[in-house]
C-alpha cells in the first residue's frame, strides 16, 4: 500500500538539498498563481479582495526537477498533489496578497527541500561496556533493596 522511495535516493550520504539551491533553479518560470478571497483577518476588506493566494507547479511536467526528484515528490508530497500531476499551496493568513504569495513560494521551498534531503540510514549500534556495567549495578542495588524490604515485611508478620 505504501511506496517506497527509489533505492538510489537512500544511497545518498545524506546530501541535503537547502532552499537556497532550490531557489537558484528559478521556479517561478513554472509557477501558476491565482488569487481568491480569503477567510482569514481584514474584516470588511475580507469581503472585497482577493487576498488568498494559491500556488501550482505541474511537477510531472516540470522541467527543473530531475526524473528520481519527481518520483520522490510525487510519493512524498501525494496528499498535496491533485490528478493533474500539480502540487497546491494555499496561504490566506496576511491581509495582503503580496504578503500571502512572499510566504506561499517559502513554504514551496521550504517543503520540498525536506522531501529532497534524504533521511540518513540509522547504524545499529551495540551499548558501550561502561553503560552495561552501570546497568547492571543499578539492577542488582535494585534487587538488594527489593530483598531487604521482603526480609522486613518477614519480621513484621511474625
Amino acid at each position: 500500500m505504501s511506496e517506497e522511495l527509489p533505492y538510489s535516493f537512500y544511497d545518498l550520504t545524506g546530501d541535503v538539498m537547502t532552499a537556497d539551491e532550490l531557489k537558484a533553479r528559478h521556479f517561478e518560470r513554472e509557477f501558476l498563481f491565482s488569487a481568491s478571497r480569503s477567510s482569514g483577518p481584514g474584516g470588511q476588506n475580507v469581503n472585497k479582495v482577493s487576498s488568498r493566494i494559491e500556488l501550482r507547479i505541474n511537477i510531472p511536467g516540470s522541467q527543473l526537477f530531475s526524473e528520481e526528484e519527481k518520483e520522490v515528490i510525487l510519493i512524498s508530497l501525494r496528499s498535496r498533489i491533485n490528478n493533474d500531476g500539480e502540487f497546491i499551496l494555499v496561504s490566506q493568513s496576511e491581509r495582503s496578497q503580496l504578503m500571502n504569495k512572499a510566504l506561499v513560494e517559502e513554504r514551496f521551498y521550504t517543503l520540498i527541500s525536506k522531501v529532497l534531503t534524504p533521511a540518513r540510514i540509522r547504524r545499529a549500534t551495540r551499548p558501550t561496556s561502561s553503560s552495561v556495567q552501570k546497568r547492571l549495578d543499578h539492577k542488582s542495588v535494585t534487587g538488594r533493596k527489593k530483598k531487604l524490604r521482603k526480609m522486613n515485611d518477614d519480621y513484621e508478620t511474625d
